[in-house]
């Protein structure tokens, strides 16, 4: 397939902690111009932590974009040079204070491929060891071990309304069905 919208120009209105902006001039099929505006973010590890009395391991956080707060599954940026399985790892043990050698690959996707570079990596975990959580100075958040039938339940009712955390738990509930079979 050829190349639908080439880029004529780019440029870069704002370079932030954890984004980058940038505007794009394209050129279209027909040989029309248009602009893209586009968020540049660091792909990011997620984890669907599962504990032996079948709970998932879930962060409750207040986020200031949605100005509430809301139910995650741990996750967060990559650091350079480190993979998304050692990200996601990482991860867990920061905001769960739990570990695990016990991680599978479940899925990855762009969280907004219209205007967003953002990759997610989601990971499931297993066998589960309490350490110490390792939040970060600027981490405030609560760590809740839900039953995996009622958070399924919170899913379907919007109780659970952040992406990563819906689409990793649902790809972990198939993929346990598969297992199961």
């Amino acid at each position: 397939m050829e190349e639908i919208e080439r880029t004529m120009k780019s440029e870069k209105i704002y370079d932030g902690k954890i984004l980058s902006l940038k505007i794009d001039t394209v050129e279209l099929p027909n040989r029309k111009y248009s602009k893209r505006e586009i968020v540049e973010h660091n792909p990011v590890s997620a984890i669907v932590a599962v504990t032996d009395e079948d709970e998932i391991l879930m962060v409750k956080q207040y986020r200031k974009a949605v100005d509430k707060y809301i139910y995650e599954i741990p996750a967060g940026i990559l650091e350079l040079n480190e993979s998304p399985q050692e990200g996601a790892l990482r991860e867990l043990e920061e905001e769960t204070g739990f570990v695990t050698k016990d991680i599978e690959y479940i899925l990855e996707f762009f969280s907004s491929p219209g205007f967003c570079t953002e990759k997610v990596y989601v990971f499931a975990a297993e066998n589960l060891i309490k350490k110490e959580q390792k939040l970060d100075e600027d981490e405030f958040l609560e760590c809740e071990k839900i039953p995996f039938e009622d958070i399924l339940k919170m899913i379907e009712v919007g109780e659970v309304v952040d992406a990563k955390s819906i689409a990793g738990i649902l790809a972990y509930s198939q993929m346990r069905r598969r297992n199961e079979n």
